[in-house]
């Protein structure tokens, strides 16, 4: 266990292993959490005395599922659906699913754990879940993906409504998955229920800015923490792994800011081109023909392609992961600020090791973890909730406004509060303090439930 855990929390931390074995990245992102909370429970013993870290440890529901499927040779397939409904104290659950074989409870709990304290910061009105399956989308047609769709939500429709939970998309899980299982939810309750999915098409409910949203929110997010030390993104080299939805935008918002994006990466290598990434090829290769980054290198002949490389070593003064959890280790981060980076933004959820986080704030860079740099992603989907309640559709530059200026509250407030519990610089510390604070002043009001 961490040394630097209070011991009044140590008793908890040590149940959480108990009663949940197995489940190492919810136990690592329960123990990230634990951490900063020691001046808190000074400050507040109320919430010692009303178990509110022990109820908030604690899902309010899980459900697992079976989900059979077919596919095109009438082959019948079993994979294991997920939904953690964590925590509404602050309104109806909000979290993605995620359809990739890695996934298992301990990894759905984890990102709904996080889902908890980063939906928190948005000042939104929305609680935190996580759901998905192990299913994998990788080579299978849309029949097939169709069929798996409408088979998971055949049997995760009961558990969702707009006053009660609300799922999206995330990794495995783009605006075709949402189709497929809106259509299916639709059909089986007979409601256009627009607000139980975000996601969406543009044309049947969606808001614009939602595919740029975790992307260009990361950006926003890191812009105002480089201005905290009066710098910007203008002229600086950036690193963003991934290829996905999240690293697209992040690249795309960084040129825009004056930045220049050399290299991003897939699960097979990483591409690299001095000039500046090509964004709209990018796009192109993998939001339209789904191919690997591999074939970046086949149009413009000056990239260069590292098959299997670690896209960590290249020196930049930018780092943005973006792909998965714990993809910067300890060793990755010293070379990182070994090389110069002065700011790392977590466009995905909980990439960095408790070892690489270490590195990071003893050489006192800027680093936005993962609750609050990437909550823009979902700050924008309850921003199509409110369009979907509203029956309203929002232009692009005004919904961009509202996302940057939510950015930047969450900026600011993670700023304050690491001010105020004596860690100035560390937005750890700022955003799970602010985060639990909000959380657990609603569970407290709610009385025991």
């Amino acid at each position: 266990m961490s040394p630097q855990i209070d011991e009044k929390l140590e008793t908890m931390y040590q149940e959480v292993l108990k009663r949940n074995p197995g489940e190492v990245e919810f136990h690592q992102a329960v123990a990230e959490v634990l951490e900063s909370l020691n001046p808190v429970i000074s400050k507040h013993p109320e919430y010692l005395e009303r178990k509110i870290i022990e109820r908030i440890c604690e899902p309010e529901r899980q459900i697992i599922f079976r989900v059979p499927w077919q596919d095109d040779n009438g082959q019948v397939h079993i994979n294991r659906g997920f939904r953690v409904e964590f925590n509404s104290a602050l309104g109806p659950y909000k979290g993605g699913l995620r359809f990739h074989p890695s996934v298992y409870l301990g990894i759905i709990k984890f990102l709904g754990f996080e889902q908890i304290f980063k939906n928190s910061l948005t000042g939104m009105p929305i609680g935190g879940g996580k759901g998905g399956s192990d299913f994998d989308p990788k080579g299978k047609s849309d029949d097939e993906i169709m069929r798996f769709c409408q088979s998971f939500m055949t049997e995760l429709y009961r558990h969702l409504g707009e006053h009660t939970d609300v799922p999206a998309g995330d990794i495995g899980v783009g605006g075709r998955e949402i189709g497929y299982m809106f259509g299916q939810y639709k059909r089986i309750t007979n409601r256009w229920e627009a607000g139980v999915l975000t996601g969406k098409g543009l044309k049947w409910g969606g808001s614009l800015v939602r595919p740029e949203a975790t992307g260009y929110g990361a950006t926003f997010f890191i812009n105002e923490a480089l201005k905290v030390r009066k710098e910007s993104f203008a002229g600086k080299t950036c690193l963003v792994s991934g290829s996905g939805n999240v690293a697209i935008y992040t690249v795309e918002k960084i040129h825009q800011l004056g930045g220049k994006c050399i290299a991003c990466s897939d699960s097979n290598g990483v591409i690299v081109h001095e000039k500046g990434l090509d964004v709209e090829l990018i796009k192109q290769l993998k939001e339209v023909e789904r191919r690997r980054i591999k074939d970046y290198a086949d149009y413009h002949k000056d990239a260069k392609y590292i098959a299997n490389g670690n896209i960590w070593d290249i020196p930049c003064q930018v780092a943005m992961p973006s792909a998965t959890q714990n993809e910067i280790n300890g060793k990755d981060a010293k070379t990182l600020v070994k090389n110069g980076c002065i700011a790392v933004g977590e466009g995905a959820n909980m990439p960095t090791t408790p070892e690489g986080i270490k590195v990071f704030l003893d050489a006192k860079i800027a680093y936005g973890p993962g609750k609050a740099a990437n909550a823009g992603g979902v700050a924008t989907s309850a921003l199509e909730m409110q369009q979907n309640a509203q029956r309203d559709s929002w232009s692009f530059d005004f919904t961009e406004k509202k996302l940057e200026g939510i950015m930047v509250g969450i900026h600011q407030l993670c700023h304050d509060t690491a001010e105020e519990y004596g860690a100035p610089g560390n937005y750890v510390v700022g955003a799970n303090i602010a985060g639990f604070i909000k959380v657990a002043d609603a569970m407290v009001a709610h009385g025991l439930v």
